[in-house]
C-alpha cells in the first residue's frame, strides 16, 4: 500500500532557495485577511507595495536608503548567527556607532571630509565593538545566554541615549534632546541627486561583499560556519571555538554600529532618541529571511525597504494602516522560522 510519509532528513537541495518564496507567499496570504478587514482590495495592496514603487525614480531611491540600514544590521546579525552566537543586540550596538559618530562629527570641522567620514566609520565600528564585548565575554567565558545579555542592553543603550539628549548634549537654545549638528565636511555625500540616498548606502554594500568573501574563502570563515554547524565537531577538529565566537560576537556588534553611523553621517546629521526604528530587530528578519546567506540577506534588505515604501503609497492611495509593513515584516519572520522545518523533513511516497 503506498501512503504520503514526512521523514526527518536533510530537504532536497532544490527546496532550500524556495524556502523563503514560500514564506513570501504564505505571509502575504496570512496579511491579506488583515487588508480585507481594513476595507481594501489585497490585489491592489500588493500592486502598491511591491510594484509601483518600482515604477517611479523617486520611490527607487527610497528603496536604497531604506535599505542602507538594514542591510548593514541584516550583516550584523547573519556573521553572528551563521557562529552560533545570536545577538539579538544589534539594535544596542547601532546606537553605540551612533554616540561615536555623532561626537566626532560634530568635532570634524576643518577635517578633509574622506578624514572625517573615515573616522565617524572606524569609531562607530569601534563603539558597536566595545558594545559587543560583554555579552560576548559573558557567554565565552561563563556560559551565559546571549539572547538575554544582548536584549537586555538594548534597553540599558536607550537610558543612556536619554541621559546623553537630556544632559550634556540638550539643545541649550530650542531645548530639544538631541546632540550638535554634525560638521557640514563631515556629512556622507549625496550619491543621487535630489534623493537622500548616501554614501552609507556603498558602505553597506562593500561591508556585504567582505562579510561574504570571508565567510566564504578564508579560514577563519570556513571554521565560523563549522562552529555554528556543530560546535563540539568543532572543538574536536581543533578549532578553537570560544575564540571564533568571540571574534563573531564583535564583528557583528561593529557592523551593526556602522548602520549607526550611516544614519547620523547620511540622514539625520545628529543623534536623537528615534534615531533607529527597530534597524536591529529588522536585521534578525533580514538574516533570517535570507537564510544567512550574504546574497540572500541584500535581497532580503531590498525586499523588506520595498515593503516599507510600498506601505506609504497603499496608505495614501488605498486607506489602508500606514504600519502595514510593520505587520508584514513580524508575520514574515515568524512565518520564515516555521517553514525553515521544511529544511528538516523530506516528503516521500512509498509503501
Amino acid at each position: 500500500m503506498h501512503r504520503l510519509r514526512i521523514e526527518r532528513a536533510p530537504a532536497p537541495l532544490w527546496m532550500r532557495p524556495l524556502i523563503p518564496v514560500i514564506a513570501v507567499v504564505i505571509t502575504f496570504a496570512l496579511v491579506s485577511v488583515l487588508i480585507l478587514w481594513a476595507g481594501a482590495n489585497p490585489f491592489a495592496a500588493v500592486v502598491e507595495l511591491l510594484i509601483n514603487p518600482l515604477t517611479r525614480a523617486s520611490a527607487r531611491a527610497d528603496i536604497l536608503m531604506l535599505a542602507t540600514p538594514i542591510l548593514l544590521t541584516g550583516t550584523s546579525v547573519a556573521v553572528a548567527f551563521l557562529a552560533g552566537y545570536y545577538n539579538i543586540g544589534a539594535e544596542g550596538q547601532l546606537y553605540a556607532g551612533a554616540i561615536f559618530a555623532a561626537w566626532i562629527g560634530a568635532n570634524a570641522e576643518g577635517l578633509h571630509p574622506a578624514v572625517a567620514s573615515g573616522l565617524m566609520l572606524a569609531a562607530g565600528f569601534a563603539a558597536g565593538m566595545l558594545w559587543a564585548l560583554l555579552p560576548a565575554l559573558l557567554k565565552t567565558r561563563l556560559a551565559v545566554d546571549e539572547v538575554v545579555t544582548t536584549l537586555l542592553l538594548n534597553s540599558v543603550m536607550l537610558f543612556l541615549i536619554s541621559a546623553l539628549l537630556n544632559g550634556p548634549w540638550r539643545d541649550p537654545v530650542s531645548g530639544w534632546p538631541q546632540s550638535p549638528t554634525i560638521a557640514l565636511n563631515a556629512q556622507f555625500p549625496v550619491l543621487i541627486p535630489r534623493s537622500r540616498v548616501h554614501f552609507g548606502f556603498i558602505v553597506a554594500v562593500v561591508t556585504l561583499l567582505a562579510v561574504w568573501w570571508m565567510l566564504m574563502r578564508t579560514r577563519f570563515g570556513l571554521e565560523l560556519r563549522a562552529i555554528g554547524k556543530n560546535r563540539e565537531a568543532a572543538q574536536f577538529l581543533g578549532i578553537p571555538v570560544r575564540r571564533r565566537v568571540l571574534a563573531a560576537a564583535l564583528i557583528s556588534g561593529g557592523i551593526a554600529g556602522l548602520a549607526g553611523v550611516s544614519e547620523v553621517g547620511g540622514i539625520h546629521y545628529y543623534l536623537i532618541g528615534t534615531l533607529s526604528p527597530g534597524f536591529g530587530y529588522t536585521g534578525i528578519i533580514v538574516a533570517t529571511l535570507g537564510t544567512l546567506s550574504m546574497p540572500g540577506v541584500m535581497l532580503s534588505a531590498l525586499f523588506l525597504a520595498l515593503i516599507s515604501r510600498g506601505a506609504i503609497s497603499a496608505s495614501r492611495e488605498l486607506s489602508v494602516p500606514v504600519y502595514l509593513s510593520d505587520i508584514i515584516q513580524a508575520a514574515l519572520l515568524l512565518v520564515t522560522l516555521a517553514v525553515l522545518l521544511l529544511n528538516r523533513y523530506r516528503i516521500r511516497w512509498g509503501r
